[in-house]
């Protein structure tokens, strides 16, 4: 379903090394959270109040800022003009450390960027960013019979590109031509001749459709539609499928392109009437069917077939292999060693397209839960979840199974894939190839630069192919150990596979951490309830009870928390810092019942769950007690904001980058974009227990009177079309705070809105690097560090 995403910091290449001390102006004073530095001379912003009353189930109250929802509003845009203003005369005194921190990042870049080469039938396909550019650019070249070729290749890349190469799509290139540019959806068709893409060019996530003939290099001037959100070709690529969009961008309808024919032929294969539900669609992998209910892709003409009723709650995953669908799902099952709150594997045969005759059930060992499955012609792919720790399997087909029996993974006698031991991340790659024997995946940690990985499930081993470019000799700064690929070009797989995921011998990977630290804690909730913390740091810097800390967290949608090796984010462990990830309830990380123990009626366990972390941080040592700050995204501002009403000495600053702030008024206009879909997630607050539930936390309306308060730095995007979050709950939410908390802490919040660009920011490498100096240099402003 759509959702309100998390963002994630630039996860580009870099390389550390000099310990940075840092030192605090003066001591604070503890009766005002203003600290130690002072804001402007200028007074901030004040809006006008416009009188507004909300009411739901008796309750009545007064919103004077309402009247920024109205994105029309004139006043708005002025409003929003003269907190740039003050944002920018807040942070004049930052300026040099902003450029060295922006420099930082920038120095840990490798001239360019380049993915591993992707065999996908005779065809490779990789990306790379050229040197200086923003983007990347989308290739592919004929694979070569030349021994050693791919060897090569490597050596060679982005210095000596043979003239077979292919540029299918250039991002710098539509970058410049339109000012901005967000790829959504790519997919090349099976016969290799045509890429179709969405574009966004204005910021506001309302893509349009292209078509690109690869054999001509034109764009097909009938293939343009507006409000494209998925695609999915035919087998044979005569034959595009996509989902259209409605005006609250809800992906609502499907429709079937002939190439080569007008819009006005295409055909609506299927609409969903209901506001509560999103479509989407896919290519199963060997490209026999298309899902959204069942579609022959060969014959769509044919029509729509149901493959199980629809019931609140239930999902299901379909792929297909030799004339068996396989399905994942959390249907309710009549077995009393399953708890029914996680995935299991199913199948039937296709001319059994009926949920009665599903048969064949796989469940998982015990611990474990399925989260995703990928299938190719000679093996079934898993991805399980073993106590918030990934792990990944394969079982060979054909899989001989007694239709009447159900069995477990293990009895599948699955091959499970080597990890390192301090894997936080474990990605899939495109893995396109139907008929390959080798899965690929990237691997990554707080502490390990990305490994793109290749699984070779007929013999048990794994290369390592690919590895993320460390840079820091141009910047002058002791190195720190090298980085190395495993000289062995394949190597076996450890021999106990049920453990190896986590207790395969680290070593063999290579990582920083020697230099950096990355340990993962368990701390307990208010319920009892123990919550994954991953709390990095330098070895080096860090100073127990005295260093400054910054937690993050997200906690929405059952979406794992990105915990992926970031450069930008030495910056901060260089100088001592620490940087926590909480996964708390409500996100992913401990499979479906870890999201739904932290949404709905149950969100405010993602809080309490929050500050525990942030608690624990402080009286573990690992941070001084009145440096901590926190960051979160989109959704993860409803918990970041939640938290610091419910704590604000807790926190000394806080980022809130496009938040989701205002949840009640929001939910309650079933008019807006995202509101009807998010009642799942949050609760519907037509009803009073739900709404009861949404008003306790809400942060707009929980806003601690006369309080201290942390220092905040508000992110924004305002565009009137940027419907994901509105810029007018971050804009309401800083007019408030600064309204009726302490009147000098709240002249420390400050808000900075971009006039392009979208819900994700604006893209680009060195563009990011420039976002998060900033970032970083208002927390070590509000924290009062300097650097010597």
């Amino acid at each position: 379903m759509a959702f309100r995403a998390l963002g994630h910091y630039n996860a580009t290449l870099f390389r550390p090394c000099r310990t940075v001390i840092f030192t605090l102006y003066s001591s604070f004073s503890s009766a005002c959270r203003r600290r130690n530095h002072s804001p402007p001379s200028q007074a901030p912003p004040s809006p006008k109040k416009v009188p507004f009353t909300v009411s739901a189930h008796g309750k009545t109250w007064q919103d004077p800022y309402h009247w920024m929802s109205n994105t029309d509003d004139p006043n708005l845009l002025k409003y929003l003009n003269r907190e740039n203003g003050y944002a920018e005369s807040f942070m004049a005194d930052t300026l040099k450390l902003r450029s060295v921190l922006s420099s930082e990042m920038k120095a840990r870049l490798p001239p360019t960027v380049s993915t591993p080469p992707e065999r996908w039938g005779p065809w490779l396909y990789y990306q790379y960013i050229p040197e200086g550019k923003e983007y990347p650019v989308l290739c592919r070249r004929l694979e070569m019979e030349k021994t050693g070729w791919l060897k090569n290749f490597f050596l060679q890349y982005g210095m000596t590109r043979s003239k077979r190469e292919e540029i299918l799509l250039d991002w710098n290139e539509l970058a410049e031509k339109y000012g901005y540019v967000n790829v959504g959806t790519c997919r090349v068709s099976p016969d290799h001749n045509y890429l179709a893409y969405t574009l966004d060019i204005s910021g506001g996530e309302q893509y349009t459709l292209q078509v690109k003939d690869l054999r001509s290099g034109l764009i097909d001037p009938n293939s343009e539609v507006d409000g494209a959100v998925t695609l999915a070709w035919a087998q044979d690529a005569s034959y595009l499928f996509y989902t259209l969009s409605d005006e609250n961008q809800r992906p609502y309808r499907v429709l079937c392109r002939k190439l080569g024919y007008d819009r006005v032929d295409d055909l609506t294969v299927f609409t969903e009437n209901d506001s509560s539900f999103c479509v989407d669609i896919t290519s199963t992998k060997d490209g026999k069917f298309i899902t959204v209910y069942v579609i022959d892709s060969v014959n769509p003409s044919n029509g729509l077939q149901k493959l199980c009723n629809r019931t609140s709650g239930v999902q299901y995953f379909v792929e297909h292999h030799s004339g068996l669908f396989y399905i994942l799902t959390n249907a309710p099952i009549p077995d009393p060693q399953w708890s029914g709150q996680g995935y299991y594997l199913v199948r039937c045969q296709v001319e059994d397209m009926e949920s009665a005759k599903l048969q064949n059930i796989i469940l998982p060992d015990k611990d474990m839960s399925i989260c995703d499955m990928d299938i190719f012609n000679g093996h079934l792919v898993l991805f399980f979840n073993k106590k918030g720790l990934p792990l990944l399997c394969s079982v060979n087909f054909p899989m001989k199974i007694d239709s009447k029996l159900q069995v477990y993974i293990q009895d599948l006698k699955p091959w499970y894939f080597p990890l390192p031991s301090n894997t936080c991340s474990v990605s899939p790659g495109s893995n396109h190839d139907f008929l390959s024997m080798v899965y690929r995946v990237v691997l990554s940690s707080p502490v390990m630069p990305d490994l793109v990985v290749d699984y070779d499930m007929s013999k048990h081993t794994y290369s390592i192919v690919h590895r993320e470019e460390v840079n820091c000799d141009s910047v002058g700064w002791s190195c720190i150990p090298t980085f190395e690929l495993n000289k062995s070009t394949i190597q076996e797989a450890c021999s106990d596979q049920k453990e190896c995921a986590t207790n395969f011998n680290s070593q063999r990977w290579k990582d920083f951490s020697q230099v950096y630290c990355s340990q993962r804690e368990e701390v307990v909730s208010h319920d009892g309830v123990t919550v994954p913390l991953t709390i990095v740091y330098s070895r080096e810097s860090w100073k127990k009870g005295q260093s400054p800390g910054l937690l993050v967290g997200y906690g929405a949608y059952g979406e794992d928390l990105d915990k992926s090796w970031c450069s930008d984010r030495l910056s901060l462990l260089d100088r001592g810092w620490v940087v926590a990830f909480a996964d708390v309830r409500g996100g992913g990380g401990g499979g479906p019942s870890w999201h739904k123990s932290g949404s709905g009626l149950n969100k405010q366990n993602s809080i309490f769950d929050f500050v525990s972390c942030g608690n624990y941080l402080v009286n573990k040592g690992y941070v001084q007690s009145d440096l901590l700050g926190a960051i979160g995204w989109s959704a993860g501002c409803l918990l970041v904001g939640a938290a610091m009403n419910m704590c604000p000495q807790l926190f000394r600053a806080v980022i809130l980058k496009v938040p989701f702030l205002d949840i009640c008024n929001t939910l309650l206009d079933p008019s807006l974009p995202l509101t009807i879909l998010d009642y799942e997630e949050f609760g519907n607050p037509q009803s009073q227990s739900n709404f009861d539930s949404i008003l306790s936390y809400s942060p707009y309306d929980n806003i601690p009177s006369s309080s201290c308060f942390p220092s905040v730095l508000v992110t924004a995007a305002h565009l009137t079309f940027i419907l994901r979050v509105g810029v007018w709950e971050g804009a309401k939410w800083v007019a408030k705070v600064r309204d009726i908390t302490c009147h000098h802490c709240s002249h420390t919040v400050i808000m900075k809105t971009s006039m392009i660009g979208g819900h994700f920011g604006e893209g680009g490498r060195y563009a990011q690097c420039d976002e998060t100096a900033y970032e970083y240099a208002f927390l070590m402003k509000a924290f009062g560090i300097s650097n010597e």
